[in-house]
């Protein structure tokens, strides 16, 4: 009896990124890849590196790729790239840049000022991760060969302080174990236990924690800001589009959408913080602190796989309810 035929496997990237020379041509000349010396074989090599993080078994089509690039934060990519390589343009450019980011970031995420010694020694003890000096090599450990473009760099660096100071608070607090929906009790980890080369065990909880958040607060929006969210993310209209429906200015559609995205950060954000869930009182999610709750919308941005088809589906028409009713 013949075997069934194997599934076609799914393009291999680089393939794809050859397949695209014109569009990742784009991409390098428009980036500051020159300015740091970055080679393109090198640049192509960091796309790749992205695009395997992100499509663990290739993207489905070349559209998905296109799709990809187009979101991806490819300055700073590049720059990362170009530090990891040893850069001194770039590296030069990264410390003026965001020494004081890194410093005011970790004040706030500790709470207190970014002039404070402990701030200021968090946030400056990260570079010399980001520099990674093994062996008199530079670039060998660098944190940043696990950025991926995907998110900003300011993003990532503002998670990666939040996770430090998480474990920190960890280690020193020895925290008791958190009992997780399924009665299964997470124990504490230590520094050496999570770092940004392995997966934080905590990172589903924080997922599932922000993810029930938002729908909850989905669902409790004013019907109109609820239906331009569905129209925008689910449906996929354009600004245009969605002002024709509502019976507003396309500028109006814009101002309102980024309104009521502000509002729905703020209300996740306090209900992760105070652990109270949204639409119902006596269901309590665990209390999260502002490190924790940076990371919950980081790696809600970069895995959290929300469907807005099913948060906002769509709704039978006329005549498939009635054909419904009727085989019923």
């Amino acid at each position: 009896m013949p075997h069934p035929p194997a599934p076609n496997p799914r393009p291999d990237p680089t393939i794809l990124l050859h397949e695209l020379e014109l569009r990742v041509d784009s991409l390098y000349a428009g980036s500051r890849a020159s300015e740091w010396k970055l080679t393109r074989a090198r640049f192509v090599a960091a796309l790749a590196r992205s695009i395997g993080k992100r499509f663990a078994e290739g993207p489905a089509s070349k559209e998905d790729l296109e799709e990809y690039l187009a979101a991806l934060h490819v300055d700073d990519l590049v720059l990362a790239s170009a530090c990891m390589e040893g850069s001194e343009a770039a590296w030069e450019y990264f410390i003026q840049t965001y020494r004081g980011y890194l410093r005011a970031a970790a004040g706030s995420i500790m709470k207190g000022s970014r002039s404070g010694a402990d701030a200021q020694e968090m946030a400056d003890s990260l570079f010399a991760e980001l520099y990674g000096l093994v062996d008199g090599k530079q670039g060998e450990a660098s944190l940043f060969r696990y950025f991926h473009g995907r998110s900003s760099l300011k993003t990532w660096l503002r998670a990666i302080l939040a996770q430090r100071h998480v474990d920190r608070l960890r280690q020193n607090r020895r925290w008791e174990p958190l009992e997780r929906e399924d009665g299964v009790e997470e124990h504490p980890v230590s520094t050496q236990d999570v770092s940004t080369s392995t997966p934080d065990p905590h990172r589903s909880r924080y997922l599932r924690c922000f993810v029930l958040a938002l729908t909850a607060y989905l669902n409790a929006l004013d019907p109109k800001d609820r239906k331009r969210l569905e129209l925008y993310y689910a449906r996929e209209k354009t600004l245009a589009e969605i002002g024709r429906f509502l019976g507003e200015h396309e500028s109006s559609a814009s101002r309102n959408l980024e309104r009521t995205r502000r509002e729905l950060r703020a209300k996740v954000e306090e209900c992760l913080r105070s652990g109270r869930h949204a639409g119902d009182p006596s269901r309590h999610l665990p209390p999260m602190s502002d490190a924790e709750i940076t990371l919950c919308f980081q790696y809600a941005a970069e895995d959290a796989q929300i469907d807005f088809r099913q948060i906002f589906p769509e709704k039978p028409s006329g005549r498939e309810q009635a054909g419904r009713k009727e085989s019923s």
